[in-house]
């Protein structure tokens, strides 16, 4: 299992630097030029809806602005969560049954992961946590930016994204656990001892 959360959190990182950062290039081109993929990845909708185009933070939004940035960069993320969590999960599991097949002595210690319920667990946890937390990150930014000098600021991103990291893993995983895609090999847990 973690051997595929790795595989599909890498797709996942490689499809939201790929497919959201080259947006802002792409929006000099015009928007004839452009494919529908960019146009739905890029700000053009929310801006035509009277949205903020970044995040929901942005000043000089009513609350239902606010709330249909959510709900479409939610459905994005979702969307490439379900994807990626499809394509990773199948690679994962296609090299586990590999293995299986080469060495049939080797017996996992957990069974591979349903693709379906773990991309829909990917698609989910998109949607709503790495959602929530782009949101929240690029509002903080915003604010922060005006009153930190930048080698502060920057320190701060830095510490702040790699935070950003471990919560997202964790709620993957109590994402994961809550929906029974994460099933460990053994029926105990490990207790931690404080020494």
């Amino acid at each position: 299992f973690v051997f595929a959360t790795l595989v599909v959190g890498s797709i996942v990182n490689f499809a939201l630097m790929y497919l959201l950062a080259p947006t802002a290039a792409a929006a000099a081109g015009g928007v004839a030029s452009q494919s529908l993929l960019v146009r739905v990845l890029s700000e053009e909708f929310l801006v035509k809806w009277g949205a903020p185009g970044g995040n929901m933070f942005q000043p000089g939004f009513p609350l239902n602005k606010r709330l249909l940035n959510f709900v479409y960069k939610g459905t994005i993320f979702a969307i490439i969560g379900m994807m990626a969590g499809t394509v990773g999960t199948s690679i994962s599991n296609g090299l586990l049954y590999a293995r299986q097949k080469f060495d049939p002595t080797y017996v996992s210690a957990n069974e591979p992961p349903s693709v379906l319920g773990n991309a829909a667990c990917w698609s989910l946890h998109m949607g709503v946590s790495s959602n929530l937390r782009y949101q929240l990150l690029g509002g903080t930014d915003v604010v922060l930016m005006k009153v930190m000098p930048l080698g502060v600021f920057r320190v701060y991103s830095a510490v702040i994204r790699g935070l950003n990291n471990i919560v997202g893993g964790m709620s993957f995983v109590t994402i994961a656990r809550m929906f029974g895609v994460q099933k460990s090999g053994s029926a105990s847990t490990p207790v931690l001892q404080e020494s």
